[in-house]
């Protein structure tokens, strides 16, 4: 058997199994994984604020 052939076997079968389990495992990660992080990163633009604006700063 040529090594092209073995190879492309190969990459049409236990590869893309993997490349597949590989990104599901990375949207689970992404969806379930460490929420802490990323909802402490998402309120990095409320951590300071003591008052709602006013309607004079709206205006600004």
């Amino acid at each position: 058997m040529e090594t092209y052939t073995l190879l492309r076997q190969f990459a049409d079968s236990w590869m893309m199994l993997f490349i597949f389990a590989f990104f599901i495992g990375v949207v689970i990660y992404v969806i379930f994984g460490n929420r802490q992080k990323y909802r402490d990163t998402a309120d990095v633009i409320f951590r300071h604020d003591d008052k709602p604006l006013s309607d004079e700063d709206k205006d600004r």
